[in-house]
């Protein structure tokens, strides 16, 4: 889903992964990293609890 432009169904945490995004393209899924989610501009809300996630893991 590299460059696409996705939507997000879902927060979930996995083992090892920690917190992911469950994203969607058309009818394929996959689970992203939430530090690796580009976020769009101007950001949805709730962008500034993923801000303050990535300074605490940071």
């Amino acid at each position: 889903m590299l460059g696409l432009r996705v939507t997000v169904t879902a927060l979930d945490f996995r083992v090892g992964s920690g917190i992911v995004a469950i994203c969607r393209h058309g009818r394929h899924r996959q689970a992203i990293g939430i530090l690796d989610l580009p976020l769009p501009d101007p950001p949805p809300a709730g962008a500034e609890w993923i801000d303050a996630f990535r300074r605490w893991a940071g």
